[in-house]
């Protein structure tokens, strides 16, 4: 952050916000390339996501957009929330989704803590929010849960609730 750097000698505030700004483009620059990119597995989700969502010290829900071909047309943050947990409200997921136009959408967020296990949070969330994709017609095809060194597929781990 701008205020630990600050704590080195001879970094002010000023070339703090310069190299954070270095840094977050670094980051960003390798998935604005991957951005029209198909899909295909819960692996391109973890390559096109984590370098949004690692090494965050609190949560953070996105949302993928994307075409019936599994195309991305968007990606979209949702919410930040503190160390232990973040709002994801279904209102504004779903109006970005039909904003998009999305055939479908993936869940992402992250755990500050390193615990790859989804809370019954997670779970209760990915049903809502599976159900009322059903009635939009907008699918809920994956929830990817990110640490720093991993990730959790609902899909992948067969714990997706049936449409």
């Amino acid at each position: 952050t701008v205020k630990d750097l600050c704590k080195f000698n001879g970094i002010g505030p000023a070339k703090a916000v310069t190299i954070v700004s270095a840094i977050e483009l670094s980051r960003r620059r390798p998935i604005e390339k991957q951005d029209k990119n198909k899909i295909t597995c819960s692996k391109d989700i973890y390559h096109l996501m984590s370098p949004m969502l690692k090494d965050l010290q609190y949560e953070q829900f996105w949302i993928i957009c994307l075409s019936r071909a599994n195309v991305v047309l968007a990606k979209h943050k949702i919410s930040d929330g503190g160390r232990e947990g973040t709002i994801a409200d279904s209102k504004r997921i779903f109006k970005i989704a039909l904003e998009e136009l999305a055939s479908g959408i993936i869940l992402c967020h992250n755990h500050p803590s390193g615990q790859l296990k989804p809370s019954q949070a997670d779970i209760v969330l990915t049903k809502k929010l599976v159900e009322a994709g059903k009635v939009l017609d907008v699918s809920v095809l994956d929830h990817i849960i990110f640490t720093n060194s991993s990730y959790y597929s609902f899909a992948d781990e067969g714990s997706m609730p049936v449409e």
